[in-house]
């Protein structure tokens, strides 16, 4: 089966076409020939989701999915959340966006550090919509730690590790990240109405 990620990050194509394994072709838009950007101006990760699915199932009518997802810490209130990409402005970084997240947490100790991983997947397949959800719990480190990975990877530590999500290797990290989660419902989803 086709399916359209709405997505042009080729990290994360990587780690979701793992996750479906060879019965699936995964595509990005550019492969198609799209080269405008895809919009995000939701105020939620669900928002957005949607919004990035549905921009690509207009364009093409063909299935396709998408995902928002955001790192929400608990002592900032949530934050960064929705914005996690844009958290230290334009254009994105991630090196600044953990830099920005480790000066706003100075002084906390490890106990109050916690946070997770949210992600939102979903998916349009004959103009329905579904969306499926994972959530990965950890800490925030107190430095960035190998830099394998992207986003905040280097600095979060997920429950039962002593390691950084970019510490892992991909078959470990898709066991447990949110995307990972998320994206092995969406695959049972398929192939339960789709197979």
């Amino acid at each position: 089966m086709k399916l359209i990620f709405a997505s042009a990050n080729r990290h994360k194509l990587a780690e979701v076409s793992r996750i479906f394994g060879p019965s699936y072709q995964i595509l990005l838009p550019q492969d198609l020939g799209l080269d405008e950007d895809i919009p995000e101006t939701g105020d939620t990760l669900a928002a957005n989701s949607l919004q990035k699915a549905q921009f690509v199932w207009d364009r093409f009518h063909l299935p396709c999915f998408s995902d928002d997802t955001g790192l929400e810490v608990d002592a900032l209130g949530g934050a960064p959340g929705v914005y996690s990409a844009r958290y230290a402005g334009e254009p994105r970084s991630s090196a600044r966006n953990i830099e920005k997240l480790l000066r706003e947490m100075e002084g906390i100790s490890m106990e109050k550090r916690t946070a997770r991983f949210r992600c939102v997947v979903t998916l349009i397949t004959d103009g329905q919509v579904a969306a499926f959800d994972g959530v990965c719990e950890g800490r925030i480190g107190l430095s960035p730690v190998c830099q394998e990975g992207f986003g905040y990877d280097p600095v979060f530590i997920p429950e039962g590790f002593d390691c950084t999500m970019s510490e892992l290797s991909l078959d470990v990290k898709n066991t447990l990240s949110h995307r990972g989660k998320a994206m092995k419902q969406l695959v049972c989803h398929l192939s339960q109405h789709h197979g």
